[in-house]
């Protein structure tokens, strides 16, 4: 009797616990399922946020460039002779009249005091001649001499005074000639390498060159622009507004350049679709370099005093953009916004009041009227943003 008892026992408890363990994993789920609030579950939600702010919002188009001197100088030799003298060194920083070389200036010397002595006869004949017409036109007007005579002196002074001018253009040509035999630097810059050595026979303006020169101070930058950008720049084009142009390295991780757009080309290329623009940059590190790849960033508008936010903050539900919103009470409701402009990790928008605290982060089970908290910056965010980085 007692072990037909003992049987019934068993499944009995064996029921009881099977009962009670359904009823624990209902209540379980019941409390966590996403769609209850979280007050009702007896617990919050972490999740990151930050502060909206007002302030200024720059706009920026980015574009990759090439470095684009503003001068390019090709140093040849105007006369022909030997280059006696080498005054400059591969790299130098040079300025406009500079000696470079020296090419052997002898022979055209010699030639300038030929054309000097040639003046200073033909004027003594010139002085002369004028002293005769000075005494021929006393004697004229007393009627001591023919007319004809006194027409032959005059015409005499004539020819003698062009001779004199004939000689004079010939000095200045050959005083040019000895100039040129000094090569001097046409502008500013940076002297590329040494093309020719002291003791080469160079010819007038030939095809050997000496050296380049390039000028960096300032420089330029020439980038293409997409030809949907162009109606966010002609109309500071055409109200004659400078737009800022920054220039950043290959990484895009550091400035080397600030600068103006000081104009857009004429014509749109119609096989790439793009149009090229130029901005000048003073470059007083020197850190831009001539042909040297940069990406860069044309600021064209720039937003004042509007609502910003961060990027991450902003969500998207059928079409509509929103955020959540955490009050005093730290319960978050959705509210939606307008996105004016995004640049980076700052979105400007609407729809929301300065001083209020945005979610950024912690999205997945969020809804209207669930209590959250707000966590701390991680150690590695908190070392990123103490270094400057976002």
């Amino acid at each position: 009797m007692q072990q037909a008892t003992q049987p019934k026992q068993n499944r009995l408890l064996i029921s009881s616990g099977i009962a009670i363990v359904i009823v624990g994993a209902y209540f379980f789920l019941r409390d966590s399922s996403p769609s209850a609030p979280a007050g009702m579950r007896g617990g919050v939600v972490p999740v990151a946020a930050s502060v909206a702010k007002v302030g200024n919002l720059d706009l920026y188009i980015d574009a990759i460039g090439s470095v684009t001197p503003v001068s390019t100088v090709t140093v040849t030799s105007r006369v022909a002779g030997q280059i006696s003298e080498i005054n400059f060194k591969e790299g130098q920083l040079v300025k406009k009249g500079d000696l470079l070389a020296v090419v052997d200036p002898r022979p055209y010397q010699a030639v300038l005091e030929q054309a000097q002595g040639q003046l200073q006869r033909d004027q003594a004949i010139l002085k002369n001649a004028q002293l005769d017409l000075a005494r021929y036109t006393d004697a004229y007007h007393q009627h001591a001499i023919p007319e004809q005579q006194y027409a032959t002196q005059q015409a005499l002074v004539e020819g003698d005074s062009g001779l004199v001018r004939l000689d004079e253009g010939n000095v200045a040509a050959a005083q040019v000639n000895v100039d040129y035999t000094r090569i001097t630097s046409p502008i500013d810059g940076r002297v590329g390498l040494r093309l020719i050595d002291a003791g080469n026979i160079v010819q007038a303006n030939g095809n050997l060159a000496l050296t380049t020169i390039t000028q960096l101070q300032p420089i330029t930058v020439v980038f293409t622009l997409a030809e949907d950008r162009l109606l966010d720049v002609l109309p500071s084009i055409n109200a004659t507004q400078a737009l800022t142009v920054l220039a950043f390295d290959r990484t895009q991780q550091k400035q080397i350049g600030l600068g103006k757009l000081i104009t857009i080309d004429n014509q749109i290329d119609p096989t790439t679709g793009t149009v090229k623009g130029r901005a000048l940059f003073s470059n007083q590190e020197k850190l831009l370099f001539p042909n040297q790849f940069v990406n860069a960033r044309l600021r064209y508008k720039t937003l004042k005093n509007v609502v910003l936010i961060a990027s991450s903050a902003v969500q998207m539900n059928n079409d509509q953009r929103f955020v959540y919103v955490v009050d005093e009470n730290k319960v978050v409701s959705l509210r939606p916004v307008k996105v004016l402009a995004t640049e980076a990790d700052i979105t400007a928008v609407t729809g929301i009041n300065e001083s209020e605290t945005i979610v950024t982060d912690g999205f997945d089970r969020l809804q209207n009227g669930i209590k959250v908290v707000i966590r701390a910056p991680s150690a590695e965010k908190s070392a990123n943003r103490a270094n400057g980085v976002k």
